[in-house]
């Protein structure tokens, strides 16, 4: 996929700030700094986790003053001899030193191209190289912390110790082939079957957080859903306080779904600003009304808006369904034009959309729908789609075992199915072996230049 030999060299920050940061890494990278770097000494005899003040020199033009930190291999993010070049922002600059550096011999890096020499390098497991991205592109408190629990490898040691067990069970069980004509059990199958019904439950959980996690990674999708002229795009604007969705007092005026991110208490909500949902004859608002049911079915969270003025008996009920695990919560919009007699059951959220009371208890409440404790406290989430999978692969395998065990299969056929069960958990991490090309070019394909 790669070349080791190759010095590659790109941007390791976004363009537009006051400093950038140039990343080389590589075999040559000190000599290749040096022919364009002029400090007190070259970088090739510095130490690592040393700072050089020095000038980036084409010729006998100074291009711009630097500062750059030597990294010695291993002891690198890639393991290999690395140079950091923070120099003034500006992007002629920037493409001066890349132009400088390529044509010194260096090349410009790969997307991603720097984690998957720190990943074959073995300075992170796959499932932490992967981790790279999400905090990169984290644009909540809660997703940067989902990534950063499995950048730091808590995630990768869980998998680790049920592969552990399982090697102990497979260990056993291949051990009674080698003595198969004195008819051993060194696997007691009563005890064999206890261990596999508590790897069952370690896998089923962090199969269970994937909703959690992969709300989290993507944003929280929430439905606004209710009757027509309730008042929804305006509380979306009021959300995102900033007039996104038209706002009519015309009945139908949104009729397709409008989707925007907020981000609330740390977690990032992606608001669905739906078609009012009644009875009509006009098909183009009857395909919004279908749009909205469908946003519906696929949020994590509902919220049913009512008018409170029109309040005078029971709080009607939703126009749809809801699956068990979907959280609804019911909002009565406009109080400030309901009777003052008016009184809301506590489980009702009354607002006002456009005068803005009441949207710090809607707030609160939203942020209350998604439960982060564990994920604060460290416990491994899942989030990644692959990751998801491999443990369904996993879990598939290991029930497999179980009937097996069930129906007296002999040894080689469990030891078999227990195997596969390893396969598909190191699948997630790689670790003790190299990913296939084909899977290394999908996840980093993902990344951007320069990490």
């Amino acid at each position: 996929m790669i070349s080791d030999y190759d010095t590659i060299v790109a941007p390791a920050t976004a363009a537009g700030g006051a400093i950038a940061v140039i990343r080389a890494s590589g075999r040559d990278a000190f000599a290749l700094c040096d022919r364009i770097f002029r400090g007190r000494k070259p970088l090739s005899e510095a130490d690592g986790y040393t700072v050089h003040y020095g000038e980036i020199i084409d010729g006998d033009r100074i291009v711009d003053d630097v500062l750059a930190t030597v990294f010695r291999a291993p002891h690198s993010y890639t393991g290999e001899d690395s140079v950091e070049i923070s120099c003034h922002g500006s992007s002629y600059i920037v493409s001066e030193i890349l132009r400088l550096l390529t044509a010194a011999g260096g090349r410009m890096a790969q997307p991603g191209e720097f984690t998957i020499r720190a990943y074959l390098a073995g300075k992170l497991d796959l499932s932490q190289a992967e981790a790279v991205a999400d905090t990169i592109a984290a644009s909540s408190r809660a997703a940067h912390a989902l990534a950063s629990t499995q950048m730091r490898g808590g995630y990768s040691d869980e998998l680790e110790r049920l592969r552990d067990k399982l090697l102990n069970l497979t260990s056993l069980l291949e051990l009674e082939l080698d003595f198969s004509e004195e008819d051993v059990e060194f696997a007691d199958r009563t005890a064999l079957r206890e261990t596999m019904q508590r790897i069952g439950a370690e896998i089923d959980r962090l199969r269970n957080s994937f909703s959690l996690g992969n709300a989290i990674k993507e944003g929280v999708a929430v439905a606004i859903a209710g009757a027509p002229n309730v008042g929804k795009s305006t509380l979306l604007n009021r959300l995102l306080n900033e007039e996104r969705a038209m706002v009519s007092e015309i009945a139908g005026t949104t009729r397709d779904v409008i989707e925007e991110r907020a981000n609330i208490g740390g977690i990032l909500f992606r608001f669905l600003d739906t078609a009012g949902i009644r009875s009509t004859d006009d098909r183009l608002e009857r395909m919004g009304i279908e749009r909205t049911m469908e946003s519906i079915r696929k949020a994590q969270v509902v919220i049913h808006m009512i008018d409170a003025p029109t309040l005078t008996g029971a709080i009607p009920e939703p126009d749809f369904t809801l699956r068990p695990d979907q959280k609804l919560l019911t909002v009565a919009n406009k109080t400030d034009q309901a009777p003052a007699s008016l009184t809301l059951p506590e489980n009702i959220i009354g607002i006002s959309a456009k005068q803005g009371t009441g949207i710090d208890r809607l707030c609160e409440a939203l942020r209350r729908t998604v439960d982060t404790d564990a994920l604060y406290h460290g416990d491994p989430v899942v989030s990644n789609s692959r990751h998801y999978e491999a443990l369904t692969m996993a879990r598939e395998a290991l029930d497999r075992a179980a009937d097996g065990l069930s129906n007296a299969l002999p040894a080689d056929l469990l030891s078999e199915d227990i195997r596969q069960v390893i396969h598909a958990l190191g699948s997630i991490t790689a670790r003790g072996a190299i990913a296939p090309d084909e899977v290394l070019r999908n996840i980093f394909s993902k990344f951007c230049i320069g990490k």
